[in-house]
């Protein structure tokens, strides 16, 4: 048995101690980045999110072991490899960011840096069953906090390691890619429930609303799948511009202060 010492559950010592090494490893490695080119910092982005993919597949094998956690979700089907997939908001990252950066998208890169983060602190503040209150060194704990701190931070990196700079004008590609995103992911959740290999197949919570109360809440205005999601929009725009306001005033008193425009250190 696991010391209770490495327990660990949103906000406790264990938590913030980790959320602390892997935001310290995001500075670490932006710092170590300044100055360098583009394909230097997209190299190493890329790297990073095949090795945080390697580091899931692994996880999710022990997951398939371990015969405590299909107790513990044996009401939801158990572990099946199909709802598995790094597919969730939280974890879709691992696959965007490599094809953002290359593609140098800024749509794409927009929808990982606002909605990729959200979705793995979402993750990590509200843990699933069978990930809150368990040592941090069980295998699966492992896997899922690991996982999900470095998709946050790979998030992150895109603006920290200066590829991305968000910019009001970017906003509606945003919007556009994520209902683009968010319907092909519906469409794969609907195949797998048509197919039967995983009858409760519910990427993106675009099937059912598994009793978020705020999901819950736009179902009763929109009760049809997928499209009781629309209604997330009234929250994440002003979400991204929030965020993009500080960038957009950083912008202006450089322009006031410099002649010269501020650039990406990616040609766009």
């Amino acid at each position: 048995m696991q010391s209770d010492a490495w327990i660990i559950t949103p906000f406790n010592t264990v938590f913030l101690l980790t959320s602390g090494a892997f935001l310290l490893l995001l500075i670490v490695a932006s710092l170590l980045l300044r100055g360098k080119s583009y394909r230097i910092k997209n190299t190493v982005l890329v790297c990073a999110c095949v090795l945080t993919l390697i580091g899931f597949v692994f996880y999710k094998i022990f997951l398939s072991r371990d015969s405590s956690f299909n107790e513990i979700t044996a009401n939801m089907g158990g572990f099946n490899w199909w709802g598995e997939l790094p597919l969730q908001l939280c974890n879709i990252n691992m696959l965007l960011i490599p094809i953002a950066v290359l593609k140098k998208s800024r749509p794409m890169m927009s929808f990982c840096f606002f909605i990729g983060p959200l979705g793995a602190l979402m993750a990590l503040i509200m843990p699933g069953n069978g990930f809150d209150g368990y040592s941090l060194l069980l295998p699966r704990m492992l896997g899922y906090y690991g996982t999900h701190f470095m998709v946050f931070i790979e998030g992150l990196a895109i603006v920290t390691f200066g590829l991305y700079r968000p910019k009001f004008r970017d906003l509606p590609g945003t919007l556009l890619t994520i209902l683009i995103v968010s319907f092909v992911i519906f469409l794969f959740s609907m195949v797998l429930r048509w197919t039967g290999l995983h009858p409760k197949a519910n990427y993106f919570f675009s099937v059912e609303t598994e009793g978020n109360f705020l999901l819950e809440i736009f179902h009763s205005w929109i009760p049809l799948p997928y499209l009781y999601l629309l209604p997330s929009i009234l929250i994440l725009l002003p979400y991204m511009l929030l965020v993009t306001t500080p960038f957009a005033l950083s912008d202006r008193s450089r322009r006031k202060n410099n002649p010269r425009p501020y650039k990406d250190c990616k040609p766009v």
